[in-house]
């Protein structure tokens, strides 16, 4: 996996989308979006179609066909404007923990500490930051004392440390980008 500096404070080194290219200030980047890119963005961010057939589903309410709308996320996710799709889902309800963890590692383990942190299917966010703690990530898992089992292999396995910082109280914040008018 290749590591790239921004000047954002926060670079996504998640593995499951497209890094920005590390000259790319990603707060200011200008892309060009019709309004049906804005339209779609609107319905993918708050009611994604839970249904077999979910671009065919976004396709009729936008007015287009299943793989215009399957190529128009697509290029969202080569650009960068959509940097994650998924589920997300509250882990106290499902009766797991979380946790923050930052770690100090040298540019000598860099990539091999970024690579054992997301091997780990607990790990939901992984983020890169110009900081003297400069890789921070959360980790779900079952239980506080699997949580600190993961981290005490990560450690083993890079030799560098992480600071675990559990959740006491959730704060979650409901954050919609309205794009179209």
């Amino acid at each position: 996996m290749a590591i790239t500096w921004s000047k954002s404070r926060f670079v996504p080194i998640s593995p499951d989308g497209p890094m920005p290219d590390k000259n790319m200030d990603v707060r200011t980047k200008q892309i060009d979006l019709d309004s049906t890119d804005r339209r779609l963005l609107d319905i993918i961010q708050t009611d994604f179609p839970l249904c077999p057939r979910p671009y065919a589903e976004l396709g009729k309410r936008l007015g287009i066909g299943e793989e215009d709308a399957r190529a128009r996320v697509r290029v969202l996710r080569e650009k960068c404007v959509i940097r994650r799709m998924g589920a997300h889902f509250q882990s106290a309800g499902l009766g797991f923990v979380s946790t923050l963890c930052a770690a100090k590692a040298p540019a000598s383990k860099l990539e091999e500490f970024i690579a054992a942190v997301n091997a780990e299917s607990g790990v939901t966010h992984n983020y890169l930051r110009d900081h003297s703690y400069n890789i921070w990530f959360t980790l779900i898992s079952p239980s506080r004392e699997e949580a600190q089992t993961v981290l005490d292999g990560i450690t083993a396995h890079t030799g560098v440390s992480i600071l675990n910082i559990p959740a006491t109280r959730l704060y979650k914040i409901r954050v919609d980008f309205r794009m179209s008018e």
